[in-house]
């Protein structure tokens, strides 16, 4: 009975218990690398804000960058987790859906009042919705080895910098028209309805797996003259770009039903399954 009211000895020293393991350093570099990319967005949404849309698409186009490399240092130093996951999909959202969105109302569609504004509420939340199907989808089993090289519809930080494209076709030197509101109004809306489609896109990571000796140099050379070209003149790059993408969209869909059926007559009693090439690759992005 004496030990149910043991006296307290403030004095006593004992050894503190640690609550938490110590966390590598390489596990904290890739969301670093997140977090430093939706800085980007966030101020992405301050420079459209004061009207300064060739700063704001410069972030964006940094933070898609970050964005494609983050997965990437996380796979290299084997610092996955579920944490870096969802990080990843919530700067994805503010990075490339709701920054490129606030920039289009700024730019123009701020123009069409209410209508404009529906726009740009349609392009943030198709965003949200491409990312949380791809999460619901990070677990199926039944997907093809074809659709390895393949995204469900357009991925989110390529749609952003596709649906800016009205705005880089002024910061050429078109002129601005009566009608070009107009136009980015059904353009934007188009680009958020294929985010949210069913078509697939080419991923190119399964090509980029590895590269033949033979082709390090020229692909050196590539990217710094993409490098150059982007820095001396980013609107026209990105206006190639963004048309050369739309236009590979009917290639990669005839590219992967011609897969599909050539996996359905090697595979008796095959059933059609939709591509989900970020399946490969979020897993990898558990950073």
């Amino acid at each position: 009975m004496s030990n149910l009211f043991a006296p307290f000895d403030p004095d006593r020293e004992e050894p503190r218990r640690r609550r938490f393991k110590p966390i590598p350093v390489r596990v904290l570099l890739p969301n670093l690398v997140t977090l430093l990319s939706l800085c980007l967005g966030l101020t992405a949404i301050r420079l459209a804000v004061e009207s300064k849309l060739e700063l704001a698409i410069a972030a964006i186009v940094l933070a898609a960058i970050l964005d494609a490399l983050d997965g990437r240092i996380a796979r290299f130093l084997q610092s996955t987790s579920r944490f870096g996951a969802e990080l990843d999909s919530l700067a994805d959202f503010v990075n490339f859906g709701v920054a490129p969105a606030i920039i289009l109302y700024f730019w123009g569609l701020s123009a069409l009042h209410s209508v404009g504004w529906i726009a740009v509420l349609v392009f943030a939340i198709c965003t949200s919705l491409r990312l949380a199907r791809f999460n619901v989808m990070l677990d199926d089993p039944n997907k093809p080895p074809y659709a390895g090289n393949f995204f469900v519809g357009v991925p989110a930080p390529a749609g952003a910098l596709i649906v800016m494209l009205p705005v880089y076709l002024e910061l050429i030197g078109l002129p601005r028209t009566g009608v070009s509101p107009a136009f980015a109004l059904v353009y934007v809306i188009g680009i958020a309805l294929l985010m949210v489609s069913s078509f697939p896109t080419w991923s190119g990571k399964r090509v980029t797996a590895r590269v033949p000796r033979d082709y390090v140099l020229p692909i050196f050379v590539l990217v710094v003259l993409l490098v150059a070209l982007l820095v001396s003149y980013p609107w026209e790059l990105l206006t190639a770009g963004t048309l050369a993408y739309l236009g590979c969209i009917p290639f990669a869909y005839m590219h992967y039903k011609k897969l599909e059926r050539a996996h359905l007559a090697a595979v008796p009693g095959g059933i059609p399954h939709a591509p989900d090439a970020e399946e490969a690759e979020r897993p990898n992005r558990l950073n």
